[in-house]
């Protein structure tokens, strides 16, 4: 298989996922590394090595240690921010109004198969990989960036009514709706921008991957934190 031919089957099985993970709550957690493994299957019989999917075994260590000094930089910033009244209520997302197991299990379970696993893959490492031989790197990272913006439209739906402080922002209704994921795309595709700048630079996934999950998984602790404060 051609790499041009292997982008086109990558995106429509990404879109058949997004839909089925909205309409089957956590579908995800069974599709994400099926989907994963068959991505990566999929970029290999287009011609790619494990080192241009970010997968080399000579890049784990150095990708590894990118990741924990993200970690405890987004902790870090993260701890403050919960903390002090004038940002607390950014965390204060009803998503995520939890008890302590729950959020436990969201942070160090669902976040890490049911969506840094896939996104990771498929963004970071299987698009970025064939963009990149096909039509180089800044192609590759704008190209799965817009992409990874993209995939962030059906779950940024209701954001508006989720999360306190961006319902307070942006207000109710349909044009608070179209707000919502407008500014949930250009966030993600922006993020999507720095995952792959993380990438290019370390060689390796677990780069994007080891901030992907700080940024999900501590975020939803935080917010359980700052629900379980019950303080404004």
């Amino acid at each position: 298989m051609s790499p041009g031919a292997a982008v086109v089957v990558v995106v429509a099985v990404l879109a058949c996922v997004n839909v089925a993970d909205i309409k089957v709550a956590h579908a995800v957690l069974v599709l994400g590394p099926v989907c994963a493994a068959g991505l990566l299957a999929l970029a290999r019989l287009a011609g790619l090595s494990w080192g241009e999917l970010g997968l080399g075994r000579g890049t784990w260590y150095r990708g590894a240690r990118w990741a924990a000094v993200e970690i405890a930089a987004v902790a870090a910033v993260f701890a403050v921010g919960a903390a002090l009244p004038l940002t607390r209520d950014a965390f204060r997302d009803s998503r995520y109004h939890l008890g302590w197991g729950s959020a436990l299990l969201t942070a160090f379970v669902l976040i890490p198969v049911g969506t840094v696993l896939l996104e990771e893959v498929a963004f970071r490492g299987v698009l970025w990989g064939l963009l990149r031989r096909l039509r180089g790197t800044a192609t590759a990272t704008i190209g799965s960036s817009v992409l990874f913006g993209l995939w962030h439209v059906l779950p940024s739906l209701s954001l508006a009514t989720d999360n306190e402080a961006i319902g307070d922002a942006v207000g109710k209704g349909p044009s608070a709706q179209a707000i919502s994921v407008l500014g949930t795309v250009l966030f993600t595709g922006l993020s999507g921008v720095v995952f792959c700048e993380l990438r290019r630079r370390s060689g390796s996934l677990l780069a994007p991957a080891g901030l992907h999950w700080a940024t999900n998984a501590l975020g939803v602790l935080a917010s359980a934190a700052v629900w379980a404060w019950g303080t404004r």
